[in-house]
């Protein structure tokens, strides 16, 4: 496949992770009343296409966004192949936890709708347990969020040095690294000023985004032959 080719798959695969990992988001976060267990079990319980559906839509995404790696992986490996593989494995790591963290978000709908469950402990019980899942799901986000930030630092020293994409994309994507970074320090250490990281949000939507359509409507530049970087 030619570089344009490659290049136009990836952008294609990350703008269809984008668009469907915000759609699960959405959807998945609808059952969930924050601080209210009961009500949350109730919400689920009521809604289990919704909930599943949710869940889908977050395995698809994670999928479609390994694959956008993968892609990116194959454009920058004649670059730097060890940078590009970097990439590629902080990537991978995040979408193995952010999948394990989809699994245990789906576990409170086993716990209020399993006949054997429902028997086993009280409604209060049954309560508490989903909403333990709901909230050790949500650390997994946190940890997820840890190597989705550091892949974009190897990501956008590639774009820069490569000459493929414009400096600034790779420019954008280095300070959206230092943003994720920063949140997961937030969520961590600082959990009570979550309204400091919202200036940041754009960043990182601007050069995610940014770069996903820009691959996906312009390509890459095609230099002969593209300078290699030394590991």
């Amino acid at each position: 496949m030619s570089q344009r080719s490659v290049a136009r798959m990836a952008g294609l695969f990350y703008l269809a992770y984008i668009v469907i990992f915000a759609a699960s988001t959405f959807v998945q976060g609808k059952p969930i009343v924050w601080g209210d267990a009961a009500a949350t079990a109730h919400a689920i319980a009521a809604s289990q296409g919704l909930f599943r559906l949710g869940l889908v839509m977050e395995l698809v995404a994670s999928l479609l966004f390994l694959l956008a790696a993968w892609a990116l992986y194959v454009l920058f490996k004649p670059v730097n192949k060890d940078l590009a593989l970097l990439f590629l494995l902080l990537n991978l790591t995040g979408v193995a936890i952010e999948c394990v963290g989809a699994m245990i978000h789906f576990a409170p709908l086993l716990v209020v709708t399993d006949p054997a469950a429902m028997a086993a402990f009280k409604p209060d019980q049954l309560q508490t347990l989903g909403w333990i899942f709901v909230k050790v799901s949500g650390i997994a986000n946190m940890v997820q969020g840890l190597f989705y930030g550091a892949w974009l630092f190897p990501l956008g020293f590639l774009v820069i040095q490569s000459r493929l994409l414009p400096k600034l994309i790779g420019i954008l994507l280095i300070l959206d690294g230092i943003s994720m970074t920063i949140c997961f320090v937030q969520v961590w250490f600082f959990p009570g000023y979550e309204k400091w990281m919202y200036p940041l949000y754009p960043i990182m939507f601007i050069a995610e985004f940014g770069l996903g359509l820009w691959l996906a409507v312009k390509g890459v530049k095609i230099h002969a032959p593209v300078p290699a970087i030394s590991s």
